[in-house]
């Protein structure tokens, strides 16, 4: 992976402005490393189980309504394990120390969360001349659907609606997120 000494840079650096923590790790949402900072501790294993919780997370909000994953924070008694969003396919996973400060673990790891998506959803470069064009309205990708639900059905807290306010011309831009009721 291209990606992999700048995911771990960034890594590092999160440890150093958040001096309680004990590890870092970015992974697919598959539970696959793609670069880790986690001394003493067994980065597959983490990733893995980072899985596992990203998947009962992930099922958890859309099952109370509450939109896209974001985080999950878990406080055992000898500190905290939280993940973060790190754009559409990774995750960012820290282990911290129970006397860290929770709120600047969260701003930090958020920030470098964004950083982590942006390297890994850019992902490697395109060769020349081989651009995918724009999508237009007319090619909307095929959404897969959830375990247990047809394709292309959101699911039944999904608050997603045609937009008028796209023409022909235009490009596709992402859906709003609804705002909290």
């Amino acid at each position: 992976m291209a990606a992999e000494p700048d995911i771990r840079a960034e890594l590092r650096r999160l440890r150093a402005r958040v001096p309680q923590l004990t590890g870092a790790l970015a992974a697919g949402v598959d539970g696959l490393v793609l670069a880790h900072d986690t001394p003493g501790v067994e980065a597959e294993s983490v990733a893995a189980l980072t899985s596992t919780a990203l998947g009962v997370a992930v099922r958890m909000a859309d099952a109370t309504g509450q939109g896209d994953f974001r985080e999950l924070l878990v406080r055992g008694v000898y500190g905290y394990v939280a993940t973060y969003a790190a754009g559409k396919s990774a995750v960012l996973t820290v282990l911290a120390q129970d006397r860290v400060n929770v709120g600047r673990l969260h701003l930090e790891a958020r920030r470098a969360g964004v950083r982590i998506g942006e390297l890994v959803d850019a992902g490697p470069p395109a060769p020349t001349g081989t651009a995918a064009p724009p999508r237009s309205r007319n090619t909307r990708r095929q959404t897969t659907g959830r375990p247990g639900r047809p394709p292309g059905d959101p699911g039944p807290h999904s608050q997603h609606r045609q937009n008028p306010q796209i023409t022909d011309n235009e490009e596709i831009q992402p859906w709003p997120t609804p705002k909290p009721r």
